[in-house]
């Protein structure tokens, strides 16, 4: 392996490690339900999509956040 290479891969395993210590921020959690709560929302009004904001605190509550 070349120098650059081992370097290269290296520097992606410190990169992996590191974002994994980064606490998630709310704004990027659960961007599937995030996406479809919010396109609802904007089309059919709040109280059109109780189903998918309830959807989205789940996947919120799931991965440690208090909603």
């Amino acid at each position: 392996m070349s120098a650059l290479s081992a370097a290269s891969v290296g520097t992606a395993a410190v990169t992996e490690s590191t974002e994994q210590k980064k606490p998630l921020k709310p704004c990027c959690a659960c961007p599937e339900t995030k996406k479809v709560r919010d396109a609802c929302i904007i089309e059919k009004g709040e109280e059109s999509c109780r189903d998918l904001i309830e959807a989205h605190k789940d996947c919120m509550r799931a991965l440690g956040f208090k909603v």
